[in-house]
């Protein structure tokens, strides 16, 4: 632990060579002051993880002195040491940026934990803090857009598995914003200048899916008149993104599989072994478990590819992250349009916050780029909404009988399909633009629900 310094504040010298002596003893580098403008000079010379600050001092309290170190380094946690009678004092202090307090006499025991928990956090902080610099440089990262704890956390795994080789499985439902932490791990790994190539399963032709992947020989099929070369060859040395990795053919999760392995492969049509280095990251909408345990997924395959997981939670989970999102989708489209728009009425606000969202980020994307395009004023107005957005929150999913989260989930998305084909009259291209989905996509979800 002697990366991180932690400064006693105490006007009692009895107290402070206590605490020192004791977190010295838990390898801390400590530092100790006798008044608040003491603190402030050894903030100002020494770098400084946690204070630890009495609440009452001659001259300035410890209220006054936690004001100046958010001024100087914001990112200097604090933490109040009351007696009892001020524990309210303390609590105002909470609101103002102190991250806890200890009341008098310190229990040793209490002050591991509260210090656990602020190193816990600065360490949370850190990993992100690099995520962050890293994509701000490489990447706009302005398009990972939250503010909910759920993020924080993804944005956690996914900076801890960016400076690794293993392979990342990147779970949720679509539109969530898969493909987008995919482009900020390899952003923030060691091939970050190396190719970052994306393949969409649901997008891929079944026959064609090894010539996509390997490449092929010229004269390897009816139409190759040269050679080709596959994703894999494109992303050497680079990170391989494979989108719906679910939709993948059986026949051809065989040869995927042989490749990660052995990290070679011939071209289709070809004898030649070609070498490659190449970082895959998949990502699914589908519960693989199911797949594998009814034959259309590789038991093995999932195994290779699910070393790292990281669940996406959709936007109805995170419902914080919305008014960011709608801010920010603002104003990326009134700049590309043109446009003054720059917020939304309080009625669009309502009922944006109140939508299921089952396309997700991706849905509320398009919902704002519509709004933009079509509003005449300042401010999206409600006339301004795709058709059908204030109607789909009135239309509550009635309770399924089991009362399972697995069925009630299916009965909203059947529900959602059956609205969206309503909407297109039918037409299937349509709808699945409406769910923000593929029509493939669709076509499979409306075979699994019996609907034609």
């Amino acid at each position: 632990m002697s990366q991180f310094s932690i400064l006693i504040v105490d006007d009692e010298a009895a107290q402070r060579d206590t605490l020192s002596g004791y977190l010295k003893k838990k390898h801390f580098t400590v530092f100790s002051a006798e008044s608040g403008k003491a603190a402030i000079d050894v903030v100002e010379k020494n770098i400084v993880d946690i204070i630890l600050s009495d609440m009452r001092m001659p001259e300035m309290s410890g209220t006054a002195l936690l004001k100046v170190v958010k001024q100087l380094n914001p990112r200097i946690m604090v933490v109040m040491m009351t007696a009892f009678g001020d524990v309210d004092d303390a609590v105002t202090a909470m609101k103002e940026g102190a991250e806890d307090y200890i009341q008098k006499p310190i229990d040793l025991d209490h002050l591991d934990i509260v210090i656990g928990k602020m190193l816990e956090k600065k360490q949370v902080l850190a990993e992100n803090e690099i995520l962050k610099e890293t994509l701000r440089s490489r990447f706009e990262f302005k398009h990972v857009v939250s503010n909910s704890a759920a993020m924080e956390n993804v944005l956690n795994l996914a900076g801890r598995a960016a400076h690794s080789r293993a392979s990342v499985l990147l779970r949720g439902e679509s539109g969530t914003g898969k493909e987008v932490i995919a482009r900020a791990i390899h952003v923030a790994s060691p091939r970050q200048n190396g190719p970052f190539v994306a393949v969409n399963m649901a997008a891929v032709p079944d026959n064609l899916v090894e010539s996509e992947f390997f490449g092929h020989e010229k004269g390897a099929f009816t139409g190759a008149d040269r050679q080709r070369q596959g994703r894999f060859e494109m992303a050497d040395e680079g990170t391989l993104f494979i989108d719906e990795i679910g939709d993948m053919p059986v026949f051809s999760q065989i040869k995927l599989l042989r490749v990660l392995q052995e990290r070679s492969f011939e071209r289709v049509g070809g004898s030649q072994t070609v070498e490659i280095d190449v970082r895959i990251i998949a990502a699914t909408s589908q519960n693989l478990e199911t797949m594998i345990q009814e034959g259309q997924f590789r038991e093995d395959l999932f195994y290779r590819l699910n070393v790292v997981s990281i669940s996406i939670p959709p936007l109805r989970e995170r419902r914080e992250d919305i008014p960011f999102l709608i801010d920010h989708f603002i104003k990326r489209y009134s700049e590309e349009e043109a446009k003054s728009v720059s917020t939304v009425s309080r009625e669009v606000m309502d009922s944006l916050m109140k939508h299921d969202y089952p396309g997700n980020v991706r849905e509320l994307e398009n919902i704002i780029q519509r709004g933009v395009v079509m509003a005449r004023g300042e401010a999206v107005s409600t006339v301004d909404l795709p058709p059908g957005i204030g109607r789909l929150q009135a239309e509550r999913v009635e309770p399924v009988e089991d009362g399972s989260l697995t069925a009630s989930v299916e009965a909203l998305e059947r529900q959602m399909i059956l609205h969206a084909l309503a909407e297109a009259k039918g037409n299937q291209s349509a709808a699945a633009r409406l769910l923000s989905i593929t029509e493939r996509n669709l076509r499979y979800k409306m075979k699994k629900y019996g609907m034609k």
